[in-house]
This record gives structure tokens, C-alpha cells and sequence, in this order.
């Protein structure tokens, strides 16, 4: 869960980052503008869990280099599942405030109204029916807050789930995960991580492979698993693998249905036969990472994408924080699972590609489209179950 600090220079909000997480993680001074870029700040967060605090630029920052950081500070709200408006007791709220919190509103994100350095201000009233009264210098009512938040950001938990729902206790699971040229070092990928966890907790068995394992595991278990979860750039061999009566899935459509873009994810994968020559597709990711010469994002997919529909489209990547404001020249967007966005940040970017008229499907339903496996690969976790939808969404021959 994403937390925004926000607010007019010297309102406190570094301050109040800083007793919030009882760290020095933010630089403070009385000198205006002190923030110049985003700072980003994990904690952890009961009952919530971890969570990340983002303290960002004054929102009433002036000049040309000033409207850089408001745009930098409007950007984060793309992220935020909670704000903090932080309002200065002996100023308080202005046109500024009233702005953001109209934008609060029309965005749909929630927020709570911070009026800091009360030590200093009598005018606002003990319990303020807008909001919480805090002193980030002297700590008053900082545990408060942190309650507040929690339990704001407990009300509006992520009700999906990405696996555990899926499964019963005693329930076996074999992932498969190649450990390739492109695996990070010495440690599995963000899904995969969050996938066993999931698997754990719904008392289920989880047992990993690589795909050249795969067909031995079939041979030593007893009973068939209930689910078989894989990497996306195996999804061909190992649905040769497993038989037609044991689901099978990807990581990255269990991160695509969390997120909540599926749905689209699916239906825009279509798209995909609609591509020619010179058509602009967008590949975006959403880590930063060093490509190696195999990259799925850069490599892989254009070249499946290339086999799959006998076009030689024109490719933009973005990766990171990256995400053009304008979709409108693309014939359609590819994204990664999103592993390193948050569903906020997820759902941003899905209603841009919908508000623009743009398909945006991502890598795992893309590869399991241009292979014929996406209904297949949708039936355990969805409901595309009705023939007529399964039949929509299976794939035609590759052109090549």
C-alpha cells in the first residue's frame, strides 16, 4: 500500500515523514522547497503490512523548476491508495488544499486531512471532523495517525487474492520456474515469491520445479496436483506436459487477475491479429532492469509477436515509472504483470489505456493467446468458462 505525503512548502510534511517512521528519512529545513524529488520510505504497518510512505514536492511551489516538482508531486497521486493532505494548523486549508482534495475526490482516492505543528497553533479544534491534529516536532497524536491510517488502509484491503482462493488445504501446487540467463541472482522473482506465500497460507502444498523437471514430478506424485502455475515463456512446453483435467495457469495472469486488469488483459489480447506492418506497439515494464540477450521484453516478445502475425511493427519500451500521458498513436500496449506496481498505479494505467480506446494486455496473456492456451489457462481462476467466451478468445494460426 502506497501512502502520499502532500502539501504546501513548509507544512511539514518531511517532518511528519520522519515521526511517522521514527527515522531520519527525510532532510528538513526551514528553507522552502527542501523536498525536490519524491522520497520513498518502507515500514511496516499492522495490520496493514508493509507499507510505503512517499513524502513529495510543495504543492504551491513556484517558477519553472517549481511546476517540474507539482507535476512530479501530481504524479505520485497515480500510486497512492491513501493521502495525506498535511496543512499547516496556523496557515490552514487554502486554495491549494481545496484543489487537491477536489482531485482527491475525482480520482477516488481517499485521504485524510493533517493539520500539523498544533504545538503551535490553538485555532484548530482538538478533533478537527476533517481530519487529526499532529505535531510531527513534540509527537503529539503521531501514534494516532498511524492508527488512522491503518485502519483506513485496513477498510480498503485488496479483497483478491492470488492464489489462496484458488485452492483447499492439503491442496497440491507444482510451480515451474526456470532458473535461465534471465532469472535474477540467487533469488526468485517478485511473483514467484508472493505465489508461495499465498499458496502457504491457504494450507496447501507447494512444490517447485524447473520445466525439464516437470514430467518427473507427474510421475512421482500420486494423485495428479490441483494446479500447475508457470513461467509464461514456458507456457507451450509445459502445457504438452500437463493433461487437460489439471489446471493450469501463469504467474503473470494470477498477477494480471490481483491486479484486476484480466478482464481487459483477455479481451484486448485480440487485438493482437489486428497488427501490420509499422503499427506502433507499446512494451512497457514496470521494474528497471539490466536486459540480457534474451530479454523477454525487448527480444521475446517482438519476436513472437513478429512470428505470430507476419507484421514487422514499429516497438516503443518504457520501463520503470515510465508510462506515456498520451496513448493515442499505439495500436495496442503489452505490459509486464505489474509486479512492481502497485494496483493502484495498475488501474491507473489500465483506465488511461481504456479512456484512449487502447487494447493493453500483458506478457503472460499475450504469450498464452498467440499459443492457444489462454482460455485454457483463464477457466481454473476466471469466469471465461461459457464455450462462446473460451471460443472468442482462442487464437488463429500465425500468418508466418
Amino acid at each position: 500500500m502506497h501512502i502520499g505525503i502532500f502539501g504546501r512548502r513548509n507544512a511539514g510534511k518531511s517532518s511528519l515523514l520522519n515521526a511517522i517512521t521514527g527515522q531520519n528519512a527525510a532532510v528538513v529545513s526551514d528553507v522552502k522547497g527542501t523536498t525536490t524529488d519524491p522520497v520513498y520510505k518502507t515500514m511496516e504497518l499492522l495490520p496493514i503490512g508493509p507499507v510505503v510512505f512517499i513524502d513529495t514536492p510543495g504543492i504551491d511551489d513556484e517558477g519553472e523548476l517549481g511546476k517540474l516538482r507539482i507535476d512530479k508531486a501530481k504524479n505520485i497521486l497515480r500510486k497512492t491508495d491513501i493521502a495525506l493532505l498535511v496543512v499547516d494548523s496556523e496557515e490552514g486549508l487554502g486554495d491549494f488544499e481545496n484543489e487537491f482534495i477536489s482531485t482527491f475526490e475525482r480520482m477516488g482516492v481517499k485521504y485524510l486531512t493533517v493539520y500539523n505543528k498544533c504545538d503551535k497553533c490553538d485555532s484548530v479544534e482538538s478533533n478537527p471532523s476533517d481530519g487529526i491534529k499532529v505535531s510531527a516536532k513534540t509527537g503529539q497524536n503521531i501514534n494516532k495517525l498511524k492508527e488512522l491510517i491503518a485502519k483506513t488502509g485496513a477498510d480498503d484491503e485488496e479483497k483478491e487474492r492470488l492464489a489462496a482462493d484458488l485452492l483447499d488445504s492439503g491442496d497440491v501446487v507444482v510451480l515451474v520456474t526456470p532458473i535461465d540467463a534471465g532469472a535474477p541472482k540467487g533469488r526468485l522473482i517478485l511473483p514467484q515469491q508472493q505465489v508461495i506465500r499465498d499458496v502457504l497460507e491457504a494450507g496447501a502444498i507447494c512444490v517447485t520445479v524447473q520445466p525439464n523437471e516437470l514430467k518427473e514430478v507427474f510421475d512421482k506424485l500420486k494423485e495428479p496436483p490441483k494446479l500447475v502455475i508457470t513461467d509464461s515463456q514456458v507456457f507451450d512446453e509445459v502445457s504438452k506436459i500437463v493433461p487437460s483435467h489439471v489446471g493450469l495457469t501463469s504467474f503473470s495472469i494470477l498477477m494480471a487477475r490481483y491486479k484486476g486488469v484480466l478482464e481487459y488483459a483477455a479481451v484486448s489480447a485480440k487485438k493482437i491479429d489486428d497488427i501490420k506492418d509499422g503499427d506502433k506497439v507499446l512494451i512497457a515494464e514496470g521494474c528497471t532492469h539490466h536486459r540480457q540477450c534474451d530479454d523477454i521484453g525487448t527480444v521475446k516478445i517482438p519476436r513472437l509477436l513478429e512470428k505470430y502475425t507476419g507484421a514487422k511493427p514499429e516497438y516503443v519500451f518504457t520501463s520503470g515509472g515510465e508510462f506515456p500521458d498520451d496513448l493515442s498513436a499505439y495500436k495496442i500496449i503489452i505490459h509486464c504483470g505489474g509486479c512492481m506496481q502497485n494496483n493502484c498505479e495498475m488501474r491507473y494505467r489500465l483506465n488511461s489505456a481504456k479512456e484512449a480506446g487502447i487494447p493493453m494486455t500483458n506478457f503472460g496473456v499475450a504469450i498464452s493467446y498467440m499459443q492457444g492456451i489462454l482460455p485454457r489457462a483463464c477457466h481454473q481462476i476466471t469466469n471465461y468458462k461459457s464455450q462462446s467466451t473460451n471460443k472468442s478468445l482462442q487464437s488463429k494460426a500465425p500468418r508466418s
